[in-house]
């Protein structure tokens, strides 16, 4: 009996949990940089001005043709002016990082959307 008792508990907090999950969208937005501060933000001006990003858990860096960028080159890729495209998903009022893609020179189409 105590065995059914707690099987019907935990099936019970599961469901809760699944009724209660969202759906999460990621977004992304084109620009260039306005600040890189790699312990928090990256600030992006966009066609309707700037645009505070905070860092998720974990940001993958990637070139628009698809090559990881080594941690060790962030600071001097990352500059005032260069084109990216974010990858963020909304929580509340903070637009967090998921994926930051500097488009490669020369390249004209910074659609990154295969990688």
């Amino acid at each position: 009996m105590k065995t059914l008792l707690l099987l019907a508990a935990v099936i019970g907090m599961f469901s809760a949990s699944l009724a209660s999950a969202q759906t999460v969208t990621t977004v992304s937005a084109r620009g260039t940089v306005s600040a890189y501060d790699p312990s928090g933000q990256l600030v992006v001006t966009e066609a309707s001005g700037p645009v505070t990003y905070h860092y998720g858990p974990s940001v993958v860096y990637r070139t628009s043709s698809g090559v990881v960028i080594p941690e060790a080159e962030y600071r001097t890729r990352f500059v005032a002016g260069a084109p990216v495209r974010v990858h963020y998903v909304q929580q509340g009022e903070r637009r967090v990082v998921q994926r930051v893609v500097l488009r490669d020179r020369g390249d004209k189409d910074d659609d990154d959307d295969d990688n």
